[in-house]
């Protein structure tokens, strides 16, 4: 009876790090003086704020200034031009735990974390996908802002390029670019439609989700995953594009 006890407090202890990370860890969980994510959204624009959270994904890096996308067990920030060196900006790895000192800032809808400065920290976790379908249309979806999420089963509409023609995606938000920019492109669901994005600076033009976009056809079926990004609105910047299952 005290082995079976023993061997079923082992594979609960697994199932609990499952659950909270490669290394046991509570993404929940915050330091003194830190910041839980419903008093951070809850703070007023323009105010300081203090963050733990943990990076999913780099946007960019220049001038010492990092761009991610980061998430904690109860919601998601995006870091904006936080000060960081290119050393710094090395070890920002996928699931790395940081903690950023800054302001809460927003520009079209997005809110973000300006400003700020970046210290490593103990922990990692990598945030699961939450698929967000059902949300669109809805005003709960903002409430999920930057999060990591998937929409299934969406239909690629037509945009219209500088000439007028139909086409299934386009450089920059107007057709005014060329490879290399960011690629915009409709889908729709239930009868509505929504403009993603993929973010040449998160996935160039070398990346397999950018050669995806390029190869999309009007009409077809596919799902998507991303960070869910704002601008006017929801604009998913997108990092996986698959044929609907």
């Amino acid at each position: 009876m005290k082995k079976l006890i023993a061997v079923l407090l082992a594979m609960l202890t697994l199932l609990c790090c499952a659950a909270c990370g490669e290394k046991g860890e509570d993404p929940t969980a915050k330091s003194e003086g830190v910041m839980s994510y419903a008093e951070y959204d809850a703070a007023e624009l323009d105010t300081p704020v203090v963050i733990e959270t943990y990076v999913q994904a780099k946007q960019s890096w220049w001038d010492n200034k990092a761009k991610l996308y980061t998430q904690d067990g109860d919601g998601a920030y995006f870091v904006y031009e936080a000060e960081c060196s290119e050393e710094l900006f090395n070890q920002l790895v996928p699931g790395q735990k940081i903690k950023v000192t800054g302001h809460k800032g927003a520009w079209s809808g997005e809110v973000e974390v300006m400003d700020g400065k970046i210290e490593l920290l103990e922990g990692n976790w990598i945030a699961p996908i939450m698929d967000a379908t059902a949300l669109l249309g809805t005003e709960d979806l903002i409430n999920h802002q930057n999060k990591y999420v998937g929409f299934k089963g969406m239909t690629v509409e037509a945009s219209k390029d500088a000439n007028g023609n139909d086409v299934a995606f386009l450089y920059n938000w107007d057709g005014s670019g060329q490879d290399g920019n960011d690629l915009y492109f409709k889908v729709s669901l239930n009868g509505q439609t929504y403009t993603f994005c993929v973010e040449s600076y998160l996935c160039d033009n070398t990346t397999d989700v950018y050669a995806a976009v390029k190869n999309l056809k009007i009409g077809d079926k596919i799902d998507i995953e991303g960070f869910l990004y704002w601008y006017e609105g929801a604009q998913p910047h997108v990092i996986k594009v698959t044929p609907a299952a």
